[in-house]
């Protein structure tokens, strides 16, 4: 998957169509980006390939 946009836009753009997420839910130390990525997923009720096709559409707008 090719990134177009930051990190800062794509989480802009899931806050936006997702109000439930919030800035802590983005959050993540070096290292636990897997575990922010499970948080979302579940968070948001989708599973982990849901979860990389939302991030691969973002790369689309």
């Amino acid at each position: 998957m090719e990134i177009t946009r930051s990190w800062r836009e794509q989480k802009i753009m899931l806050k936006r169509r997702f109000p439930v997420l919030s800035d802590e839910d983005f959050e993540f130390k070096e290292g636990e980006k897997e575990s922010m990525l499970n948080n979302l997923s579940r968070k948001l009720k989708k599973t982990r390939e849901q979860l990389e096709l939302l991030f691969a559409e973002l790369q689309t707008y």
